[in-house]
């Protein structure tokens, strides 16, 4: 079996992004507007402050879509503010979101994209070194 080079992502985080069921759709459109290459979307139930909500006479749906996106640490605000309007997530019950910093993640990176972070690697060290 032929052995492949890894090549490990350091400085990424992963936002994730509670929503209504019906608006994942929107808050990934808006996420690669801002930059992010994509996103991961699940179903999910929710509870606990649906109950609360639901006394003041705001109906929560107990169903939610959560959104998962990679990005990296220099595109994470961008995204989150996106996202965050998009989602509307200022307005009671409509949701949750957070960044978790990762320590590493790999993915498949196409061979030019490679070459040109070696470039631009032995660019930086000729420049400083």
């Amino acid at each position: 079996m032929e052995e492949k080079e890894i090549f490990v992502l350091t400085d990424v985080s992963l936002i994730t992004c509670i929503v209504q069921r019906g608006l994942a759709d929107i808050v990934v459109n808006a996420a690669t507007d801002a930059g992010a290459q994509g996103g991961t979307v699940y179903f999910a139930r929710g509870y606990g402050i649906r109950e609360r909500l639901g006394t003041l006479g705001v109906a929560i749906e107990a169903e939610k879509e959560v959104i998962m996106i990679v990005v990296s640490d220099e595109q994470a605000d961008r995204v989150f503010e996106r996202i965050y309007t998009t989602a509307r997530l200022s307005t009671p019950g409509m949701g949750i979101m957070f960044v978790s910093r990762l320590e590493k993640a790999a993915t498949y990176i196409p061979p030019e994209v490679i070459a040109n972070m070696r470039r631009n690697r032995r660019k930086a060290l000729g420049e400083n070194g």
